[in-house]
């Protein structure tokens, strides 16, 4: 081979080279993350923390649920997110009576369900009498209370339905009669456990108090919010589509709703800076200083109507000796855990109610005294931690960061004697133990469903499905009872600080912090306000 040649085919081996590279870069620069494609198709990609435990807005209890929910269902309110409260759901428009005791809801003409049929007063009766069953047993039925006859019927004290409060004037007219003046009750009707659901759709895959059929399944559902259900996939991912026959579809942006349940925060943290999210559900504690030096725009820390606790099972020894419980408690250095684990982002929390929720303020009674702790362990025949059995805190990722359960063991274990074993648990597994009581500590946490101490307050009456300690009452119920039929604010407020002080002082729980939304979104998010309650309705925002 001549020289000519030689060099022609390594000027011809050097121009195929840059002509890959260049196509190569240009294949490359045309290559869109995730979230820039949902951009363009107005899909709206969201981290939700966990797999839901189902689709029935009766049955589910997790606010990750929830946010799901709010896509497929809608009830006769629904809440602003800037003030939390009431608007226009299903219900056009309402009028009380003069003592409060009377709603009658106006249901919209053009409100449908997901096929076609119209929404309609019975579809609410039903959905009532559902969640109110005591076959259903549904841990939320205490949200409908203030209901007349609602606790009697799922007491099982009343066996006819039509001695509730609740009777359709017409198709389109809902008429609810209370037990008390409720004035919270707007937002009541806004909660999960008022959302209707479709009568035939659940007689067709069983009985109407029947607990995970298909009817939530894809293929199946049948729902009356802005959004339908596309794709359910467990651990992968929940689609929902825009609805058309939503009666404000005309105004919604949004094409879909894409959910992950991410369970860890570092994984969903990661897809959010590699383009496959829009938003997430969280953010890593240990990436929020660096968030917060080098790149803040995406961080966001919000106020959150929210408290992070321990459940004692108190049916189990030694937590059935308020004694250690209190000492447990006293042995929470929460300002510490507050500093140095969640760096600023929470505050010590020294009662269950978070401080001026709706104007109310709890009693501080809630401390740390490890002086005191070991006291307490003495008078209860464990001095030194001698004789303490070793006991088992249970957790998940989604509810609480590891490193704070680490935390308060290594404080138990240096400041009281006592060993620590520590049982992380899948999201789902976690949750059902709480409500079966296999637990003996449970690191907690409840996010209010309405701006009222009565959503904290309420949660640990004997009636309520979610109190989940075994720790019952008398004198906490009738304070909480009396609070609910008290129309003066600062009366009814002081009745809920002596019921607070019971629970405080008794100790069925150990209030850790209040919380925060801490999470990241990504600027093209148009619309997505901070919330106190947490909850968002994407048919509000957009993809700019």
């Amino acid at each position: 081979m001549n020289h000519v040649s030689l060099r022609f085919m390594r000027l011809s081996f050097v121009a195929l080279l840059t002509t890959c590279a260049l196509l190569t870069s240009e294949v490359f620069a045309k290559r869109e993350t995730a979230a820039e494609t949902g951009l363009h198709t107005h899909t709206l990609l969201l981290g939700n923390g966990a797999e839901p435990r189902d689709l029935d807005p009766h049955v589910v209890i997790a606010y990750t649920d929830y946010n799901i929910l709010v896509a497929l269902f809608e009830g006769l309110t629904v809440l602003d997110e800037a003030t939390s409260r009431p608007l226009p759901g299903m219900a056009e428009h309402w009028d009380i009576s003069n003592d409060g005791l009377i709603y009658t809801f106006h249901l919209r003409a053009d409100a449908k369900w997901t096929n076609g049929d119209p929404v309609t007063a019975d579809d609410f009766i039903f959905s009532m009498e559902r969640i109110l069953s005591p076959e259903l047993a549904s841990e939320y039925a205490y949200m409908l209370a203030p209901i007349k006859g609602a606790e009697d019927y799922t007491a099982g004290k009343i066996k006819n339905f039509t001695e509730v409060g609740v009777r359709a004037v017409d198709s389109h007219t809902l008429k609810i009669t209370l037990a008390r003046p409720t004035p919270y009750l707007l937002s009541l009707a806004a909660h999960q456990s008022w959302f209707p659901v479709h009568k035939p759709t659940i007689l067709k895959f069983g009985q109407p108090h029947q607990r995970g059929t298909r009817w939530t399944r894809p293929e199946n559902l049948v729902g009356n919010g802005p959004f339908t259900l596309a794709k359910w996939e467990p651990d992968q991912r929940i689609v929902v589509k825009k609805n058309p026959l939503y009666y404000d579809s005309v105004r919604n942006k949004i094409e879909e709703v894409v959910f992950f349940p991410i369970g860890d925060p570092s994984v969903e943290e990661r897809n959010f800076r590699t383009g496959q999210l829009h938003s997430t559900y969280s953010v890593p504690v240990s990436r929020v200083a660096p968030y917060r030096n080098q790149s803040p725009s995406p961080l966001r820390i919000e106020a959150l109507l929210e408290t992070n606790y321990f459940r004692f099972n108190i049916t189990k020894p030694p937590f059935n000796d308020t004694r250690v419980r209190r000492a447990l408690s006293l042995a929470i250095d929460r300002a510490a855990i507050v500093r140095s684990v969640m760096q600023d982002t929470r505050l010590p929390a020294a009662s269950l109610v978070p401080p001026n929720t709706a104007g109310y303020n709890s009693p501080a009674r809630v401390a740390t005294d490890f002086a005191a702790a070991r006291q307490l362990l003495v008078e209860a025949g464990f001095a030194g931690g001698k004789g303490f059995p070793k006991i088992e805190i249970q957790y998940s990722t989604p509810v609480i960061d590891p490193r704070v359960v680490e935390a308060i063991q290594e404080m138990w274990r240096r400041e009281l004697n006592i060993e620590v074993a520590l049982a992380p648990l899948e999201y789902r597994v976690h949750i059902d133990n709480q409500h079966i009581l296999a637990f003996q500590i449970s690191a907690s946490r409840w996010i209010g469903d309405y701006n009222d101490p009565s959503t904290f307050t309420d949660l640990m009456t004997s009636q309520s499905g979610n109190n989940d300690t075994g720790w019952k009452s008398p004198a906490y119920d009738q304070l909480v009872d009396s609070a609910a039929r008290e129309r003066d604010e600062a009366k009814r407020y002081s009745l809920l600080q002596q019921a607070e002080t019971l629970l405080l002082d008794d100790a069925p729980i150990a209030p850790v912090f209040f919380g925060t939304r801490t999470y990241l979104i990504r600027p093209e998010v148009k619309g997505w306000i901070p919330t106190l309650l947490g909850i968002h309705r994407y048919q509000t925002l957009s993809l700019e």
